[in-house]
This record gives C-alpha cells, structure tokens and sequence, in this order.
C-alpha cells in the first residue's frame, strides 16, 4: 500500500520512483491455517520457524554499540540476528538482521521485557524506536520504564540484506512523467518502465531472494528476534503495515504472543491484500486531501490560498498545471508535487508545513516549493534508502498476493475511480503496477483469524485514515476474538498511538502496563489539529 507506515516519497516508506511491516523442538511453532494443497510446504516453513527460533534462544544478540553512520547513539545499542532466507530450507542459506535496543528506565522489578516495533512500508525501518526513550518522548515514557524497546529492519530494508530494483540515482531523478495519462502513449510508456522495474527487481535482487520477501516470513523473522532476545511471547506494537505483520503474526504464532498493539490497521482480508487495498486507498486519499483543503481555508488568514476548499483545489490545480507545463526548478513537475503533497493527507504533522510551502509559491517565491519536492541528487545514502524502501514495498506486496495480469483490468479499474478521486489514484497504480509482471511465483495470502491461546489484542485506528481506511480495523477486530477497538473519531492522522490524546494514550499505556482493556470499545474524540 501507498506508503503504509511512512511517506516513501517524501521521506523514507525520500523519492518513490518508479511512480510510476509441538513441532520438533521445545517452544515449537503453531503451522499456519492452510488448504491441503500449501499445507506441506507450510509444514516445512514452520518446522524451519522452529528450528530457527531455537537456535536464535541458543545464540542470543551480542549487543554492542551502534556503528557510527547509523546515528544511533549510546545507550543504545545494536547486533544481529540470523535467519534462514527460506524457512523450508532452515539449514541452508542465511541472511542476518539488524535489531537494536535500549534497556527499560525502571527499577528490574518493573520490567515486563521486551517490546518489539515495526513502524509499516513495507519497507519502513524500525531502528529508531529505541530513541523515544533516550529522546524522553513523553507519550511512552510509562511504558519505557517496565519495556525494553527493540527496533529491527526487516528482511531486505536497510542494514538487513538490503534488496534493489534500480539504480538509486535514477530512482530519484526528476521530474518523472505526471502520473495522470492524456493519452493511451502515455499509459504505454508508464507500462514499460513499470515492467522494466519488475525485470530490475529480479536482476539487482535475483529471483531465489525475491521469491521469499513475504509478510510470513518478515512474521517467522520476528519469532526468530524474539527467541533471541530471551522472551517466551512476544509484546509487540505496529503501526500501518506493521498491523499486518501483527495480524499474520497473531495468526501463525498466537500461543507466542503476550501483548499487541496494533495502530492504523492495513484490511487483513485476502480479498483486500494487496490490489483492492490500493484502491480503498486512492477513495481514502481523496476525503483525507479535502479535509485539509477545508482546514487551509479555514485558516486563511495565515496562508491566504483562498477561504473555501474549491479556492484552495482551484490554486492546487493551477500549481500542478504550471508544473506540467514547465516543471519548477527543471525538477518539479506534477508527480514531484504528488509526493510532496501527499503527505499532508498522510499526517496532521504536515499540515503546516506544506500549506506554509504551497502559500509561499502562490506568494511568487518558487524556491521553497522546490527545494521542498525536488530530489538531492547529492544525497546519495539518502536516495540509496528511498531506493531500497521502494524496492521492498513492491516485492513483499508483489510477493505476498496474486495481482491482476490484465492490464485492461487496471485500466478499467482505475480510470473509473480517477472520475471522482483523481488526488492519488493513477499515482498509486503505477507504483503497484510492477505487480502484474511480477517475476517470482506470488503466494495467496494468510487467513488471518483467531486461533486458541490469542490473547487479547488492543487495535487503534482514526475513522479518516487515508493510507489505512478504517474498515481495515474493524474487519481486524472481528477475526481476533477479545480484542478491543479505540476508534478517534472524526480525526486522519496516519499512525494515532504516538499523537498526544490522553483517551488513546492512558488506554494504551494501561493495555501495555497491566493488560487491562476496557469492558467494550472506546471511542475518544480527536486530537488536537494542528495551528497555524
């Protein structure tokens, strides 16, 4: 999904280029629920989890200081944890992942254990969790003091085995083709540089590698780190496609796990993952882009981009046409302010931010705008993560599902939905479109459901969720059998238990604490939005 978990393009899930999270040993693996066909090779995978997690228990992490250039600084600490690249084939090759940590700040009578996060993507890295403790983040400063906080990168992001699609320089060039076609030479074009990305995919990554980015097995991985960080279950928090990896996780390993939180829920239906997931977003996009046009002429007095929202769409129209015609800068075209833009649907964080940059060109001073949305060329570690979080969306989800081959379905598909939310729509197909030229068997999804030993599970979600529509979360709920449901309402925000709302975070901090939930779901009222 777009940018589950972080604004790819913008930041890290920086530039999203192609615009185009009793077996036969002891503490043995539950096998996932499957037909009589996958059964077998499912059988293999999971007595290869087994395997693997106890020789993780047996190994431990050999916690050091942090590498320099990872800017994580001590007292945090990091090491590695070695997992089979295929779980059928637990004795064969081995890839090792990065995991870093940070002890609890309360006395040892306190500590619970560890908590392990994963903040979405794919592709997003879970490395910097352990700075909201050194950074005295006070929304989980209760929760600090009885939980070490463990950070991972998941197969192929970042320091573990990082895969590639393309050259990263190029990744990032700009400005790429405005995603919106006029014309079917336009939707040609856009469809051979997304086949060419799926070909780049399988050269730079090679297929035996790519044909094991998957959500089961980034959900065996956390297995394997939490044997090796000594815990009998698993705490575990994660937002956007980190709620997948919680749901599939749930599902394959529920008598592992202690305490989930999971916050901004991907919809874990097979019929929703990955395709139409995608296109639940580009509807949720379209209403969450409103609800900021509304908030900007609200605020008209400080941004002066007009006083009502068709004002605003009237100047962002105008902005994208200019962009078309000659792109700012050289760089800055229509694709380019996409992704600069999407982000203020994605966060309230950004909402100033960028309507401050949009005001400031409508003003007459272009430069910020570009310096904003175009790519740093200079920035080469920086393009070389963009690169590698793109390429990592696209395998795992092009991995995870079977897409659509015909590309009169993706056409039909998204032209009718163009008609009414044109904000992301064809932006999002040819970010997926990879996906149906895809060069490695894709798998059927997991039937994520409840299973004997789950406990209960506390899911978090804003009814006006872009990235994550809220049918996501309530389809959740209903599969996990105990779990209970916070709903924010009439709020958007992407990623809702690191904002300060006391109704989320003292529910939060009591789920984590004591494993107490309320008797039925809690709706609270939203946080508060952002002033200019």
């Amino acid at each position: 999904m777009r940018g589950i978990g972080t604004n790819r393009r913008a930041a890290a899930l920086g530039s999203a280029g192609v615009f185009v999270t009793a077996a036969l040993i002891a503490g043995a693996v539950a096998a996932p629920s499957a037909s009589a066909g996958t059964r077998h090779g499912q059988d293999r995978e999971a007595r290869g989890a087994a395997i693997a997690a106890d020789r993780a228990a047996k190994a431990g992490v050999d916690w050091q200081d942090c590498p320099a250039d990872w800017g994580l600084a001590a007292p945090i600490q990091c090491g590695w944890v070695s997992v089979p690249l295929d779980y059928a084939k637990p004795y064969g090759k081995q890839i090792k992942l990065a995991v870093d940590h940070i002890g609890n700040t309360g006395t040892k009578a306190e500590r619970q254990g560890a908590i392990v996060y994963n903040p979405g993507g794919p592709g997003g890295s879970g490395l910097r969790f352990p700075t909201r403790v050194t950074n005295k983040n006070p929304v989980w400063a209760n929760v600090a003091k009885a939980y070490d906080f463990v950070g991972f990168d998941p197969r192929g992001v970042g320091h573990s085995a990082p895969i590639s699609c393309q050259d990263p320089q190029e990744f990032v060039k700009a400005p790429k083709l405005d995603p919106v076609p006029d014309s079917e030479a336009d939707k040609r074009v856009q469809r051979k540089l997304a086949a060419a990305y799926a070909k780049g995919c399988a050269e730079r990554t090679g297929k035996q590698t790519l044909a094991q980015m998957t959500t089961p097995n980034t959900v065996r991985d956390l297995d394997v780190i939490r044997a090796a960080l000594g815990e009998k279950k698993l705490n575990y928090l994660g937002v956007s496609y980190g709620t997948y990896i919680g749901a599939v996780y749930g599902t394959m390993f529920p008598g592992h796990l202690r305490r989930m939180v999971v916050d901004s829920v991907v919809n874990p239906s097979r019929e929703k993952v990955w395709y139409q997931a995608n296109l639940d977003q580009d509807v949720a996009f379209e209403g969450r882009w409103k609800e900021w046009q509304d908030w900007v002429a609200a605020n008209d007095a400080a941004f002066h981009l007009g006083t009502t929202r068709a004002a605003v769409q009237a100047k962002w129209l105008d902005l994208r046409a200019k962009a078309k015609k000659a792109p700012l800068g050289g760089v800055v075209g229509p694709a380019e302010l996409i992704s600069f833009f999407q982000s203020a649907p994605y966060y309230d964080s950004s909402w100033v931010p960028i309507a401050t940059v949009f005001s400031k060109y409508v003003a007459g001073d272009t430069q910020a705008l570009i310096d904003a949305a175009a790519p740093d060329m200079s920035d080469t570690a920086g393009n070389i993560s963009a690169e590698n979080g793109n390429a990592v969306y696209t395998a795992v989800e092009c991995t995870d599902a079977k897409w659509p081959t015909s590309w009169q379905k993706w056409d039909r598909d998204n032209t009718a939905l163009h008609k009414n939310y044109p904000f992301m729509t064809w932006a999002n197909a040819w970010m997926n479109l990879p996906c149906a030229t895809w060069p490695v068997k894709q798998r059927t999804p997991v039937e994520v459901t409840s299973h004997k030993d789950l406990p209960p599970v506390l899911i978090v979600q804003s009814t006006n969720d872009a990235a994550t529509p809220y049918a996501g979360a309530v389809s959740l709920h209903q599969r996990f059998k105990g779990s209970r449901l916070i709903t924010e309402k009439d709020a958007g925000s992407h990623g809702v238990t690191g904002l300060v709302n006391t109704c989320i975070n003292q529910r939060v901090d009591t789920y984590l604490l004591t494993g107490g939930l309320d008797a039925a779901d809690v709706t609270c009222a939203p946080h508060a939005t952002p002033k200019p």
